[in-house]
């Protein structure tokens, strides 16, 4: 049974691939290599170059190869570089949402799992947020991300009496870290690890900015999760569709109890060998003190859990970006 992966051959997007063929599971990955590599692609994976809002490539691949449901990954990622780019924002994640939408409609192509954001929360006023947290996005990002669960909603409600009702979950995260596999590391240029990654070897001291927040540390409380682990909750909402149970329209992997930018920077010291005393900056405008969500649901549907420690992730992660020269 084949599944369609689109931005499969990004850094989260290529571990998915990798869960499904492990799972039994056939992957095909839609990806236009702006921000994803081609050697990420697993050998052996059919791999379509080409753009989500191609809407004739997206319906031709999903016909030719049979596919069974959509992985929705493929999108515009950068929360702070959406605030100067909100058109193309917008452009990636809402039309190319809607396309797919589209061309999935005219293939009769049922299951979705869209690959959200816990930035739909903005900056929450409760410590621990829940799936019904009220949506409060602070960037075009965000919002582009709230609006394709709104997408996939509504096309629900629309197609409820047709030959294929659509079925959707939309799973939000947030800082996801490591690596499931040494060919593949985080590409991307605003994450937190890589920043540090790209420091240490270059001998430079990474920065925190700001060590005066209401947190134990002072520094921001996040949730950080395991890529290899995002990838199993998303096979495993593919896996809910195929038996025909039950799923829930969205679920927020999280960590249930986060972890402090200064706690990263410890393991980072303690992992890489690199002794090392980061640099305070000043904070960032509009970074809250803490954010973290609990992933009991998706605990309970899912089989969604925690399976590394910091210095796991950290390992992993580290020991990728090495390989990679």
């Amino acid at each position: 049974m084949s599944w369609l992966v689109t931005g499969g051959a990004g850094y989260i997007g290529s571990h998915v691939v990798r869960a499904l063929s492990e799972s039994g599971l056939t992957p095909v990955v839609l990806d236009d290599l702006s921000s994803g590599v081609a050697s990420f692609v697993p050998e052996g994976v059919a791999f379509v170059q080409g753009s989500i809002l191609d809407r004739d490539l997206v319906e031709r691949t999903l016909r030719e190869h049979a596919v069974a449901g959509v992985i929705h990954v493929a999108g515009f990622k950068y929360a702070g570089v959406s605030v100067q780019r909100p058109l193309h924002t917008y452009a990636q994640n809402v039309e190319g949402t809607r396309v797919i939408l589209e061309a999935m409609a005219a293939a009769g192509v049922a299951n979705i799992v869209f690959s959200s954001s816990a930035a739909v929360f903005g900056t929450p006023d409760v410590p621990l947020v829940v799936e019904d947290t009220e949506k409060r996005p602070a960037s075009p990002y965000g919002e582009s991300k709230l609006i394709g669960e709104w997408l996939l909603r509504d096309q629900a409600v629309a197609t409820a009496g047709s030959d294929t009702p659509l079925v959707h979950t939309s799973l939000r995260y947030f800082n996801v870290v490591g690596s499931a596999d040494p060919t593949v590391y985080d590409v991307s240029p605003h994450n937190l690890f890589p920043i540090v990654f790209e420091k240490l070897l270059a001998g430079e001291t990474p920065r925190i900015n700001g060590d005066d927040y209401a947190t134990p540390d002072g520094t921001n409380v996040r949730d950080y999760v395991h890529v290899g682990d995002i990838a199993l909750a998303h096979v495993a909402a593919a896996q809910r569709m195929i038996a025909g149970e039950p799923i829930e329209p969205a679920y927020n992997l999280g960590s249930g109890d986060g972890l402090s930018v200064r706690q990263i920077m410890d393991a980072m010291a303690r992992v890489t060998g690199i002794d090392f005393t980061p640099e305070v900056g000043p904070r960032r405008p509009g970074d809250p003190d803490r954010i973290v969500a609990t992933g009991e649901l998706a605990a309970r549907d899912l089989d969604w859990k925690m399976r590394h420690t910091v210095d796991e992730m950290v390992r992993s992660g580290w020991e990728a970006r090495r390989n990679a020269g």
